[in-house]
């Protein structure tokens, strides 16, 4: 049986600061958020004995009177604008069901998708009897939040060109609480992969593309073999990935970049070993602590 040992090392000891481990505003079950009865109670939160206290694990949320948690562990509750990488589920009539990891399949109408060659015109039903050269079951798309449903469920839209189906590539589900919230959620790596953070914790990696055809309006996906550099690079962030999920480290452009480059020194496959990937995060936190000065 082959047996893997690793010589030990001299590693740098990470100071944390004294407000990372005393955080007022991350509670769980049971824990009293306040006494005052002037505060109202919003999702997460129940009344017992005159005091707010927190029925599930998560952050505090304060808006004016308003009290709520935010759950750390949940399913993705969604906001008009938010960036999401869905899995059509269902070809129905004028609309397509999308898996988005919220509580609901989410919508994407007929009328809320660019047309090949980006015309402007009403859908007729020639368009609605060739759906399924759009997009079929299990085609991966980016999408945006369009509007939420009463009963929750999200409508999507992928009107602009950066948005529309996937190519090749590697999609990584992780938690929606990890996803760090930006003005933009896509990303051309240096390292010569690009990403897009799903607020819904879905994330792609693909490589870098070079100049996509406008005309395609979204529906154009290069089958030209991925080079094995490509893939390597690929490889190596979804490990970089899961590693920093591992340990709850909050998902961005910045945060992913380090990890990459801390792991540059392990082979790709030696990342997801529990020493390797320990190493790795605590250089991750050095540099972006170091960052933020």
């Amino acid at each position: 049986m082959a047996a893997d040992m690793r010589l030990p090392t001299i590693r740098k000891t990470v100071s944390l600061s004294a407000s990372a481990f005393d955080r007022k505003d991350l509670v769980v079950p049971g824990d009293v958020i306040t006494s005052d009865t002037g505060f109202m109670r919003g999702h997460g939160t129940y009344v017992d004995d005159d005091k707010l206290t927190a029925s599930v694990a998560g952050e505090v949320q304060r808006v004016d009177k308003l009290i709520c948690v935010r759950p750390l562990k949940t399913r993705f509750n969604g906001e008009v604008g938010d960036v999401v990488v869905g899995r059509i589920t269902e070809v129905q009539q004028k609309r397509w069901k999308v898996e988005t990891n919220s509580r609901l399949d989410s919508v994407l109408l007929l009328s809320s998708v660019n047309l090949p060659g980006g015309e402007l015109r009403r859908r007729s039903a020639e368009d609605e009897l060739t759906m399924r050269e759009y997009l079929q079951e299990g085609d991966l798309i980016s999408a945006e939040v369009q509007s939420v449903f009463l009963d929750g469920a999200l409508s999507l839209h992928t009107r602009s060109l950066k948005y529309g189906k996937l190519g090749q590539g590697v999609l990584v589900q992780l938690s929606p609480s990890l996803i760090k919230r930006q003005k933009t959620h896509f990303h051309n790596l240096p390292c010569g992969a690009s990403i897009i953070l799903g607020n819904n914790g879905f994330v792609w990696l693909y490589p870098t593309p070079g100049q996509q055809e406008e005309e395609a309006g979204g529906f154009y996906t290069s089958l030209e073999p991925v080079s094995l550099s490509d893939r390597e690079v690929i490889s190596r962030l979804r490990n970089c990935l899961l590693a920093l999920a591992a340990h709850k480290v909050l998902l961005y452009d910045t945060s992913v970049l380090y990890c990459y480059e801390s792991s540059l020194q392990h082979q790709v496959k030696d990342i997801l070993k529990p020493d390797v990937m320990e190493e790795i995060v605590m250089l991750t936190h050095q540099k972006l602590l170091e960052q933020e000065g």
